[in-house]
């Protein structure tokens, strides 16, 4: 038709403006609006509970949804209705037109007879209580009649009889804006328009086609009342659709707070039991750091005793010896032999002891430097040698792991001059990634399996098991690899 070729010219111009629109710039400050609009809305969003949140978007995509359903079904009644009235009329006018039209199966216009005839049709009471008016088209798009008898015979292009020609009934409800509508515009009525082809009576063959205009006033009253029906049906299901989605998110919204709440209370236990427990490990280490340094003392306390008590009373003894010795006869010479040599060697274990016990000024010196004067010390001591592998060691450690360290060298080489004779002794040392490892191994005989066990006399190895808990009580790690080609003794500290 026309008016759609006016339409989609219309339509292509917006489209072609709407594009220039998007690719203009929009302007700084409704840029700005625009954002502070989104942060304020985002703002009062997250202000609302889970539930009116969900009601909010299910609302909207539920009412668009409804909305297009509504309209779908409102377009569907309203073409159906109109349809079926254009149906109806059709079937009306073909009974009065196509008597008159018979004759263009031979002619291509109408009789004056029949002109008049139409004319008294159309200007019948009943007749004009519907219909306005009738046109009758022949298939070249010429008006040969018209109650508008200033088109008559008039050509139109075809847009708007081309359906009819091919044996449908056309109807159009919109606003009659074509030029061989200006007649029926001028009546200031609501009409619509019904295209039906008009046959001859003997061969069926489509030769005119009938166009009439209806009254529509009870038409939209009626399609205006199927539509206020079908809205009403639609938005009392979409209504009890949100309350009933929103009493169950209500419910749903309700536990998620009861849990969140709980959920929020137990972290604040959590929190309370993180700090108690950091405290309680805080005085676990400071009360650590403090056993180490009253251990040490007591050993050196202890040192210092045998040194001044039993070591100075074995080395009277032995004065003594030497006095008696000048008063006794060859037989208890022998005697006083075995004594004086029995008391000697008490005295030098007594100091060796002595020297264990008592710890040298470590506090100011580094851990390589450490583990150089033990293993010094070991090596007058035993008079056996001992192999320092040193990697890159931290220059500063506290106290409390300085004499751990120093302890656990001393034991460890201790036990290997003992069960190994001293054999292949190496210190190794290493710090990579915040840990640093110590190890003490040798080449003996390795030790036995069940050697942290209890021995048959009912006593442990008092040695490894000191270390075990001098090691773990500072945080580290404490294990010992042995086989029949040497012990190693492993320490493994995280700074």
């Amino acid at each position: 038709m026309a008016k759609n070729a006016k339409a989609e010219s219309e339509n292509q111009t917006f489209t072609a403006r709407q594009a220039e629109a998007q690719d203009e710039p929009a302007p700084v400050g409704d840029v700005n609006r625009n954002g502070l609009w989104r942060t304020w809305i985002r703002g009062r969003a997250r202000k609302l509970s889970h539930s009116t949140q969900f009601v909010i978007a299910a609302a909207v995509i539920l009412g668009l949804t409804m909305f297009f359903v509504g309209n779908l079904v409102s377009v569907r009644i309203e073409s159906a209705a109109v349809h079926s009235a254009a149906e109806a009329g059709a079937q009306y006018m073909d009974t009065f037109l196509e008597p008159f039209v018979q004759e263009l199966s031979q002619d291509n216009t109408l009789s004056a007879a029949s002109i008049q005839s139409l004319d008294r049709l159309t200007e019948s009471r009943s007749l004009k209580q519907h219909i306005v008016s009738i046109k009758i088209w022949r298939a070249d798009g010429t008006v040969v009649y018209s109650t508008n008898k200033d088109i008559t015979n008039v050509q139109f292009p075809l847009d708007e009889i081309t359906e009819a020609l091919k044996g449908k009934v056309v109807t159009d409800l919109q606003e009659l804006t074509q030029d061989e509508n200006v007649f029926e515009r001028q009546l200031n009525v609501p009409l619509y328009e019904i295209y039906a082809p008009l046959r001859d009576s003997r061969s069926g063959k489509i030769i005119a086609v009938g166009e009439f205009y209806e009254k529509a006033d009870s038409l939209r009253r009626e399609i205006n009342r199927v539509r206020e029906e079908v809205w009403g049906v639609v938005g009392a299901a979409t209504l009890a659709m949100l309350t009933l989605l929103f009493f169950i998110v209500r419910r749903g919204d309700k536990i998620i707070q009861q849990q969140q709440v709980a959920l929020h209370l137990r972290l604040i236990e959590q929190t309370r039991l993180h700090i108690s427990n950091a405290e309680l490990q805080h005085k676990m280490a400071t009360a650590t750091q403090e056993f180490s340094r009253v251990n040490e003392l007591t050993l050196r306390r202890i040192g210092a005793d045998l040194h001044d008590g039993p070591a100075q009373l074995l080395t009277l003894i032995l004065i003594r010896l030497d006095d008696v010795a000048e008063n006794c006869t060859a037989v208890d010479q022998e005697s006083l032999e075995t004594i004086r040599a029995a008391a000697t060697d008490a005295l030098r274990e007594v100091r060796d002891l002595s020297r264990g016990l008592a710890l040298p000024e470590i506090n100011d010196v580094s851990l390589v430097e450490e583990l150089q004067l033990v293993a010094q010390r070991h090596e007058q001591r035993t008079g056996t040698k001992v192999t320092l592998t040193l990697g890159q060691l931290p220059k500063a450690a506290p106290l409390p792991l300085k004499l751990c360290l120093y302890r656990f060298v001393q034991e460890a080489l201790n036990n290997a001059y003992r069960h190994a004779n001293g054999e292949g002794q190496v210190i190794l040392a290493k710090y990579i990634d915040g840990v640093l490892n110590i190890s003490v191994r040798d080449s003996g005989p390795g030790m036995a399996a069940d050697a942290m066990q209890l021995e048959k006399s009912g006593r442990t190895r008092l040695g490894l098991a000191g270390l075990r808990y001098r090691v773990e009580s500072l945080g580290g790690l404490f294990s010992i690899d042995s086989c029949d080609t040497g012990t190693s003794v492993n320490a493994q500290f995280k700074l």
